[in-house]
């Protein structure tokens, strides 16, 4: 198999840091198509523009999404990437994968596609890059024989993701993974079926360290928290004064001695911490879970054990209004499974009574969107376009303090007849009555 000239591509492997150039060439030895995919790049790099065109909707019989089109606008040069179709595959909870089923997916994909892959995609699925469309297929009919399927993509619920959780996290206040993996289950038609103004990705997290990046890039993250006193253990508070624990877990090297006033008390976002050189004190209500103190010192401080979670609606990276982070919209409520499924086999029905005060909000959320969304509007700039007012009531939420980012900024504030005690008028004999005092 004759290779083509990459002069250009061969500049991107003479830096310091690896390069997805040396990563294709090392393909391009046994895959035709890695090796015309580096022949359409160089094109691509001299002429200054792109050489794929979209062509037209593929996919699998039955599934709207979880496969993107992509041809060559040059086939005759690269034939083995006339057809260039990318398959999302739903990534298992946390992205825990036994290495069987790594080389099974392998096995698949160097048969019938490129055989490159992305582990993973910013949406969370494993990400298998190039195939033709005879090939999507039986692709397809060969991942579900093994127990995967499709992720979503397009105007469609994307594929849940949350980090690792109770698997291998202290601080995890609920199970990510029962989390993940019950959304994914219940929402199959959502996820597979694209029928929404644009795209909706739920991303849970265990605590607020927020791993999964939620808060910044999911239009609705699940972080889990808790609503009582932070645990203290104060031996190891002192141990810490003293030197004999480093800080930060050790990640500062095993002789960082920790400085409690100065790099715990004084760096509390709220000013909620005191140390009077003894002893540690909190004061809880003020405390804003931000994790600061927990990660400095976490031998002695601990999450409390009233945990759940909080609901954030809202983020996204720039579309039509510009990025937006999420906002809260339900301070705190229990994610504990409602059904006890430990001794019972898998059963949908039973397993779809699972988090339903979550499940019941978040269906009022998307009747809400679906009605009201204009295309490619995620449901943070409907919030935006329309008000809060107007999701809380949609979603019969009662507004609340926290679910303010910033204190008002406008002097008008506006009342429907509804929310004023006695009506307009008594409104206006109260106005009269002040005016002439």
């Amino acid at each position: 198999m004759a290779k083509h000239p990459t002069p250009l591509l061969d500049e991107l492997e003479s830096g310091p840091w690896p390069s997805f150039v040396m990563d294709i060439k090392r393909m391009a030895d046994s895959s035709p198509a890695c090796n015309d995919l580096l022949g359409q790049l160089e094109l691509s790099f001299k002429d200054k523009e792109g050489h794929w065109k979209h062509g037209g909707i593929v996919g699998v019989f039955g599934y709207g999404g979880g496969v993107i089109g992509r041809y060559s606008d040059v086939p005759e040069l690269f034939p083995s990437v006339a057809h260039f179709h990318t398959l999302r595959v739903n990534q298992p909870a946390s992205k825990f994968y036994t290495s069987e089923a790594l080389r099974t997916i392998m096995d698949i994909w160097r048969r019938r596609g490129s055989g490159m892959v992305n582990m993973h995609g910013s949406t969370g699925d494993m990400i298998l890059l190039g195939a033709f469309t005879e090939e999507l297929e039986p692709v397809f009919a060969e991942l579900t024989e093994n127990g995967f399927d499709l992720g979503g993509s397009g105007s469609a619920l994307r594929t849940p993701s949350c980090c690792v959780g109770k698997a291998r996290c202290e601080w995890s206040c609920i199970d990510t993974q029962e989390i993940c993996y019950n959304l994914t289950q219940f929402f199959q038609d959502e996820l597979h079926r694209p029928a929404w103004p644009y795209k909706f990705k739920f991303k849970v997290s265990g605590c607020p360290n927020d791993c999964v990046a939620a808060i910044a890039r999911a239009d609705c993250s699940i972080i889990g928290t808790w609503r009582d006193d932070i645990r203290i253990d104060a031996k190891a508070v002192k141990a810490y004064a003293a030197g004999e624990i480093p800080a930060n877990g050790g990640s500062f090297g095993p002789d960082a001695k920790l400085d409690i006033q100065k790099d715990v008390v004084e760096k509390c976002p709220t000013g909620c911490m005191a140390w009077d050189g003894g002893a540690l004190s909190i004061n809880n209500r003020e405390c804003s879970r931000c994790m600061h103190c927990l990660n400095a010192m976490p031998k002695a401080l601990r999450p409390g054990t009233d945990t759940g979670a909080t609901i954030l609606v809202g983020a996204k990276a720039p579309i039509l209004e510009g990025a937006q982070m999420s906002s809260v919209v339900i301070p705190f409520i229990k994610m504990d499974a409602d059904v006890d499924l430990s001794d019972a086999a898998y059963d949908e029905d039973t397993d779809g009574e699972k988090f339903q005060e979550f499940k019941d909000f978040v269906e009022k959320m998307h009747e809400w969107w679906d009605e009201n969304g204009k295309n490619r509007e995620r449901i943070g700039e409907l919030i935006q376009r329309l008000g809060l007012r107007e999701f809380l009531k949609a979603c019969d939420l009662e507004p609340d303090p926290r679910m303010v980012k910033e204190p008002r900024s406008n002097p008008y504030i506006f009342y429907t007849e509804e929310e004023v005690p006695g009506g307009w008028s008594r409104t206006i004999e109260d106005y009269r009555a002040r005016h002439k005092e």
